[in-house]
């Protein structure tokens, strides 16, 4: 069974009787397991939307969205926010950091809104900690941090309570080239050691760092790409090309 399921998901909106927008048209894909998925398209083409109806905080006006095999458009309010607490990350272009607290009170946000103990806190934010080798930031605040070292700690956020699926918006989008890879080298590192993730991005340089690329258009899958054991300088080249006959 496949970790994400996306059957036929359209979104309209605006009322009935006045004017409407389709953002999304019948868009229908899957994510297994352990898969490192890129979503690409135009500026307007549906991706903000999906991914917003991806982490549950928007629902279809049709079509279904499965996680885990749980269809999130039944789930009432209170469960989609419990469910999006146990099963989903989710990385911000712009970090997202609450300035007043430091880096472990801020990676163990999404543990404090489960009421975790303290005693089951911190063991959780060292290990994620040491994962995204940033265990020596964990007493600074954000206002003390780079770029590239706000994005490991909104990572390392995404990730401590060991989420299903990791969503990605954007996330190199405020980071100079440098952070940028780096970033991208530990999300593939992570999905190398089983974390699934989708990340949306316009840009070809991370959209590289996939294993498979879906692109978008009008609201309506348009086409992909499959990395397979290209290296990623190929598989680059390859996007690059693709890309050119998109726009054309």
């Amino acid at each position: 069974m496949s970790l994400l399921d996306v059957k036929n998901v359209t979104k309209v909106y605006g009322k009935k009787g006045q004017k409407q927008f389709t953002a999304l048209n019948g868009i229908s894909f899957t994510a297994e397991k352990g898969e490192f998925l890129v979503i690409m398209g135009a500026s307007g083409s549906g991706k903000t939307t999906l991914l917003n109806i991806l982490s549950t905080l928007d629902k279809p006006t049709q079509g279904q969205v499965l996680i885990n095999g749980k269809d999130t458009s039944r789930l009432s309010k209170n469960e989609m926010a419990d469910f999006r607490g146990q099963e989903i990350g989710f990385i911000f272009q712009d970090f997202n950091l609450l300035e007043n607290l430091n880096v472990r009170e801020n990676i163990a946000l999404p543990l404090f809104l489960k009421s975790l103990s303290a005693k089951r806190i911190d063991p959780l934010v060292e290990k994620v900690a040491k994962r995204l080798d940033i265990s020596e930031l964990l007493d600074k605040y954000p206002s003390q941090l780079s770029g590239g070292q706000k994005q490991r700690v909104a990572a390392s956020r995404a990730l401590v309570h060991e989420p299903a699926i990791l969503l990605a918006d954007e996330p190199t989008g405020a980071l100079d080239s440098k952070s940028a890879r780096e970033l991208l080298t530990t999300m593939e590192s992570l999905n190398q050691q089983g974390v699934t993730t989708l990340m949306v991005t316009h840009d070809p340089f991370s959209a590289s760092f996939g294993k498979r690329i879906i692109f978008i258009k009008d609201g309506k899958v348009d086409s992909e790409l499959t990395k397979g054991e290209k290296s990623r300088g190929v598989f680059y080249e390859e996007l690059l090309a693709k890309l050119g006959t998109l726009e054309n």
